[in-house]
C-alpha cells in the first residue's frame, strides 16, 4: 500500500485542512515511510512474545487507601479568592 499526494489531498479534505501542492508531496512522503517501517515491523515473530499491559514493569501503580482526617472548613476557604464565613463566592455564569 502507498500513499499519494491525491489520498493526503483527500484526507486532508475530510479534517477541513488547506494542504499546499508541497506541503501534500512532504506528507506522502512521510506517511509511506511509516507505511514501510510498519512494514519492516510485520516481518518480526511475535509469537513467543506475551502481551503486556504496559512497556514497563509497574508494581506498584496505586498509592495505599488510607483515612485521612477532612479537611477543615476554615482551610478549605483559606484561599478561596472570594468567600464569606460559609461559602465560595463565584461569578454569576448563568443569567
Amino acid at each position: 500500500m502507498s500513499v499519494s499526494e491525491k489520498d493526503v489531498q483527500y484526507i486532508a479534505n475530510l479534517a477541513r485542512l488547506q494542504v499546499t501542492k508541497e506541503e501534500a508531496e512532504m506528507y506522502a512522503k512521510d506517511m509511506n515511510s511509516i507505511l514501510e517501517y510498519m512494514d519492516l515491523l510485520n516481518e518480526i515473530d511475535t509469537s513467543e512474545v506475551a502481551p503486556l499491559e504496559h512497556v514497563i514493569e509497574l508494581n506498584s501503580r496505586f498509592r495505599t487507601d488510607e483515612a485521612k482526617d477532612p479537611v477543615s472548613h476554615e482551610d478549605a476557604l483559606k484561599n478561596a479568592p472570594d468567600a464569606d464565613s460559609d461559602y465560595f463566592r463565584v461569578p454569576k455564569v448563568i443569567e
